[in-house]
């Protein structure tokens, strides 16, 4: 039988027993403790030590607890701070030269296949380019040839100044570059004669023979001897042609040239001949492929020519052309 004193030292003893039982355990009051070598984890509370544990504490582990901050847990990024890519080699590999280039191969392929693109796609553009070009020259000599009779271009019959006989079957095999003019011709013929004379020397350079004839407009007083003398002054490949009235008359017919004389004229009188001013480019064939006007200078006309010289397709492979199925290109 207890007394009254017993009962209150077991009650007082029973509450504070259910005291401790019911308080929860903080964060401040557990340490996570890892052990070395395995990967258990064990809860050590304040002023504890863990089972089987020295009851003497590190002086770390006091500090830790001496502040009112909580210690921080150690992470894996924490521990190395400075992470390294993923390896491409399998466990337990061994690492190649294949795989150690293998960056710099894939860097090296990249811009080696830029340069490959970038120079085919310029060479393909220069060529469709080119080749663009070529075909809208030939289409340029085709509508100029006509069809049926020429528009420009037709027989006819001269003397040249060597007294020799001249025809359009002298214009066949070569090309051929014509103008009509008079000796007496103040200004326009000497420039236009000098003109060509750079052309004939500029074609040369790019391998390209003419045969340039000066026609006279003038039979009156450009007989052949006053021809000769006078185109001498000019490039020694220029061949004059002269002949009568007619024959001349023709011949600018033939090729659309415009020229008058005065109506009534004294002997030993001077007088000028308005003609038309242009150079008529032939094809081997003999046939018209372009008149070059003023507007083209040394330059330019000998670009020109060479464009038509190169696009110049014989008439029987353009016959044959038109049978392929790829006949509408050119046409």
């Amino acid at each position: 039988m207890l007394s009254r004193t017993g009962v209150f030292t077991v009650l007082k003893r029973s509450t504070r027993l259910s005291g401790y039982a019911l308080r929860p355990l903080s964060t401040r009051s557990c340490l996570r403790v890892e052990d070395q070598g395995t990967s258990r984890s064990r809860v050590t509370p304040r002023g504890g030590a863990p089972s089987g544990a020295s009851s003497s504490t590190d002086p770390s582990d006091q500090s830790a607890f001496s502040g009112n901050t909580p210690p921080k847990s150690t992470t894996f990024e924490d521990a190395d701070p400075k992470r390294k890519p993923l390896s491409r080699i399998a466990i337990g590999g061994t690492e190649t030269k294949s795989q150690k280039a293998t960056s710099g191969s894939i860097e090296f392929a990249t811009w080696k296949a830029a340069a490959l693109v970038l120079t085919l796609g310029g060479t393909l553009y220069y060529f469709f380019s080119k080749e663009k070009r070529r075909l809208e020259i030939e289409k340029e000599a085709e509508a100029n040839r006509g069809y049926g009779k020429p528009l420009v271009g037709g027989p006819f019959k001269l003397v040249d100044f060597n007294g020799n006989e001249f025809t359009e079957k002298n214009l066949l095999g070569k090309f051929s570059i014509i103008y009509f003019g008079f000796s007496h011709c103040p200004d326009i013929c000497p420039d236009e004669l000098d003109k060509l004379s750079e052309w004939l020397d500029g074609l040369k350079k790019k391998g390209i023979e003419l045969q340039p004839i000066f026609i006279t407009c003038d039979p009156a007083r450009d007989p052949p001897h006053v021809l000769k003398e006078y185109l001498s002054e000019f490039h020694p490949d220029l061949i004059g042609l002269t002949g009568e009235y007619n024959d001349i008359k023709n011949a600018c017919k033939q090729y659309r040239v415009y020229f008058s004389t005065p109506p009534s004229l004294k002997p030993g009188q001077d007088y000028l001949v308005d003609h038309s001013i242009f150079f008529y480019l032939m094809d081997p064939e003999g046939q018209f492929i372009d008149a070059l006007g003023r507007q083209y200078d040394a330059e330019t006309g000998v670009a020109k020519i060479e464009e038509h010289v190169k696009a110049y397709v014989p008439r029987e492979q353009r016959e044959k052309r038109k049978e392929k199925w790829y006949s509408f290109l050119f046409n």
